[in-house]
């Protein structure tokens, strides 16, 4: 019986969908149906790595330290005047200017002027440029370099002493 279902649905399916007839002639014909291309594998997601906090916990604690940061990002500045804000961010961009430079020497990622036309070869660092605009096609790609974008050369971070807590990213202060 189920046979005779079976049947009716080839019928059906043979008699709406001209791929479906071809394949049944040349399935009743002996053909051999045509080999299916093997789908190739998916890459394999890249392994992410636990990232230490401690780095991250010091570079917080150095921008406190030299330029107030954590207090200036955590205040109501509806609170301020426009000149009192614009003079505390001067004092908290000196500070963080300082921590940079005393800490990493960080350089462009591309040497080219910004505005510059650029050409970005098959296989060009995708991590080190972003794409954007009218992304269409695969590289090699030309464009006007709108940002030269950064990268870290050297860390200076100073050493931690043994059994220091990073987490403590400013000493509460008790004035006696």
């Amino acid at each position: 019986m189920a046979r005779i279902g079976l049947a009716v649905r080839a019928f059906f399916a043979v008699l709406g969908d001209p791929e479906t007839a071809a394949r049944f002639l040349d399935a009743a014909g002996g053909a051999k149906p045509a080999p299916v291309a093997p789908v190739a594998p998916a890459a394999p997601a890249p392994t992410l790595r636990q990232a230490s906090p401690d780095a991250a916990l010091q570079l917080l604690s150095l921008l406190q330290r030299d330029a107030r940061l954590i207090d200036f990002a955590g205040e109501n500045l509806a609170d301020y005047s426009d000149t009192q804000v614009g003079a505390a961010a001067r004092l908290v961009h000196e500070g963080c200017a300082k921590v940079l430079r005393e800490h990493f020497q960080i350089v462009p990622v591309r040497d080219e002027a910004e505005g510059s036309r650029v050409a970005l070869p098959a296989g060009f660092d995708a991590a080190a440029v972003r794409l954007t605009g009218n992304v269409v096609g695969q590289p090699p790609f030309n464009g006007s370099l709108r940002h030269r974008g950064w990268r870290v050369a050297e860390v200076r971070l100073p050493r931690l002493a043994e059994g220091h807590d990073t987490r403590v990213l400013a000493a509460a202060e008790v004035e006696l």
